[in-house]
């Protein structure tokens, strides 16, 4: 019982996380977002030049759907025999 316990903790721990990087990933988009609007760029620090540069391969449209799907993949916990 007692690793099924431990097992439940690290679970919601990695639940907590896994959302935490999604609200990031969210606030990082939102701010380019906001940015290409205005009509500045959000480059204008070298740490928001990398993160631009590391998601050019990829579609607009792929990102936002990475992104906005709040549901989860699997059972939160393992089903009992």
């Amino acid at each position: 019982m007692f690793e099924y316990e431990l097992h439940q903790i690290r679970s919601a721990e990695l639940i907590r996380e896994a959302e935490n990087h999604r609200r990031v990933r969210e606030a990082l988009r939102a701010r380019r977002e906001t940015a290409r609007d205005v009509g500045t760029t959000p480059s204008s620090t070298p740490r928001a030049r990398s993160e631009s540069n590391a998601g050019s391969g990829t579609a607009p449209a792929e990102q936002d759907a990475e992104g906005r799907a709040h549901r989860p993949r699997r059972l939160r916990f393992p089903r009992a025999a």
